[in-house]
């Protein structure tokens, strides 16, 4: 499982949009962790998506996200797992444990994790986008 993250130093980015630095991380079976860093410099939503795409990730942990921008990574079939915060390594472990959805990972003022998508018709970008 690869999974990624927006990152601030040692935490999970406050604001995704505006993120540039990622980790992307693949478990295995046996519970081994690798990590690899990433930059994703663009500001456009559409050339951000296609670069945390294009990652090879199937989950993405982060902190506030655009609507615009959480749509577009939907469509390419990404779950999102926004209005995250706290450490890197222990959300890592709370995701991996299944205990992620407690509310001490969950960003201050925000009502829960709930997708606010208008529309997920449609394979996005990956027909032609």
């Amino acid at each position: 499982m690869t999974v990624l993250l927006s990152t601030d130093g040692d935490r999970i980015s406050p604001v995704l949009d505006a993120a540039k630095s990622f980790l992307l991380i693949s478990a295995g079976l046996d519970g081994a962790r690798s990590r690899k860093p990433a930059f994703i410099a663009e500001a456009d939503p559409i050339a951000k998506a296609k670069r945390i795409v294009g990652l090879g990730a199937r989950v993405l942990i982060c902190g506030a996200i655009s609507w615009p921008l959480e749509a577009l990574l939907a469509s390419a079939g990404m779950r999102v797992i926004p209005n995250t915060c706290g450490p890197l390594d222990e959300v890592l472990d709370a995701y991996f444990s299944g205990a992620l959805t407690e509310r001490a990972f969950l960003m201050p003022g925000c009502p829960g994790r709930q997708h606010r998508h208008r529309h997920r018709r449609g394979a996005g970008w990956r027909n032609g986008w």
